[in-house]
């Protein structure tokens, strides 16, 4: 595997690439741009802690080190917008897929259907973030899934094609890193457009569930801190931070 990355670590077997990842930045061996790539992990995670299924040897499981200590913690949802910015350009430009869209926070969908999914973990140092992992899980060459995930698809399921996993990564890492060099420069108004663009279902009057309940409502921004923005029927918009309200797919 070739990339960004200055140290890249590349296991076949591991509890998770995040937990790898985080006990390298504790144990002070991580440096900026450190990847670990495992062709196997047993306690993949999800946001919120939920699992993330994927078969050994054929999706990317992975976990970028950096070091954003120029970041304020009240803008550490851009961490996020860059790494599934960088994962919607992926698919559209190297694998050239069309329907590609991020599903708030950090999914990643083709049509209405899973293919990635995000995890950041920071650690807060003062007033700015001191360290952020992001664990990347990409499905490429799963053709079955077991669990309970409702709408998965892997790039085999698409193309009917077969991709070597660090030629891949090597790739997604690089793009990040343009995206991450776009935040070390200011460029957030950039970043902050081409994260709405990208919004599945946005400004389209679609349902949503909050506390077992459905309501419509219409996509109209993502606030300061990563709050969905959505505008109810009577044309009052409010504000939903992560789990308080989910899409019904």
């Amino acid at each position: 595997m070739t990339g960004t990355g200055k140290n890249i670590i590349i296991l076949n077997d591991i509890d998770s690439t995040n937990n790898y990842a985080n006990r390298l930045i504790v144990s002070k061996q991580a440096v900026e741009g450190t990847v670990v790539l495992a062709y196997n992990q047993k306690e993949g995670r999800g946001q919120h802690g939920s699992s993330w299924e994927s078969e050994p040897g054929k999706n990317i499981l992975m976990s970028i080190v950096l070091f954003p200590e120029f970041l304020a913690v009240e803008n550490q949802f851009l961490i996020s917008k860059i790494v599934s910015l960088a994962l919607a350009d992926f698919l559209k430009n190297e694998i050239d897929i069309d329907n590609v869209s991020i599903k708030w926070p950090n999914d990643l969908y083709v049509g209405d259907k899973k293919i990635a999914g995000i995890l950041i973990e920071n650690s807060v140092q003062g007033r700015t973030i001191y360290s952020s992992v992001l664990g990347i899980g990409l499905n490429v060459n799963q053709e079955q899934f077991f669990s309970n995930a409702p709408n998965p698809v892997s790039l085999k399921k698409i193309t009917g094609k077969n991709y070597d996993i660090e030629i891949l990564a090597a790739k997604i890492t690089d793009l990040i890193f343009e995206y991450y060099h776009k935040l070390k420069q200011g460029e957030t108004d950039l970043i902050n457009s081409r994260y709405f663009d990208k919004l599945f279902r946005k400004n389209i009057r679609c349902k949503f569930r909050k506390k077992g309940l459905e309501f419509e409502a219409i996509i109209t921004g993502i606030g300061e801190f990563g709050q969905l923005q959505l505008k109810n029927k009577d044309g009052i918009v409010s504000e939903y931070m992560f789990k308080e309200v989910e899409y019904v797919i």
